[in-house]
């Protein structure tokens, strides 16, 4: 039975890695792209339908990574109780030695640098073009 458990924590540990990284791609690509589209339409003839598009752009930008962050947060959070009971069910087997406890702060900071990739692109896309302007 402790196989099975095993293997069920190394898979949820592997669909939680899949999930971060498509949150960090897509708000990152989401970023590029909304930061060319809105560069592009700032660095033209200014006009109410162009300030309507840029601004929707924003706020397209604002919610994905919003969903992005969150998510990564329960993403960092989920990796942590995971882990915690992987290390508890290595203890209790008596082969704690072999898995290091303090990878578990160094998922913090990947996470932690995976939120700050997120918010500066977006903070980025948002503000060079309002500059442009």
């Amino acid at each position: 039975m402790i196989e099975r458990v095993h293997e069920h924590i190394i898979s949820e540990l592997g669909t939680n890695t899949r999930t971060d990284t498509i949150f960090v791609l897509t708000a990152i690509i989401l970023n590029l792209i909304t930061l060319g589209i809105n560069s592009g339409i700032a660095s033209s003839e200014s006009n109410d339908t162009s300030t309507i598009m840029m601004f929707t752009f924003v706020a397209l930008l604002i919610v994905v990574n919003l969903v992005a962050e969150f998510g990564l947060i329960r993403g960092r959070q989920m990796r942590r109780k995971l882990l915690s009971g992987l290390l508890k069910m290595y203890k209790d087997q008596g082969v704690e030695g072999y898995y290091d406890p303090s990878l578990l702060n160094d998922y913090k900071t990947r996470y932690n640098l995976f939120m700050l990739t997120v918010l500066f692109t977006g903070l980025v896309a948002i503000v060079i073009p309002f500059i442009i302007r």
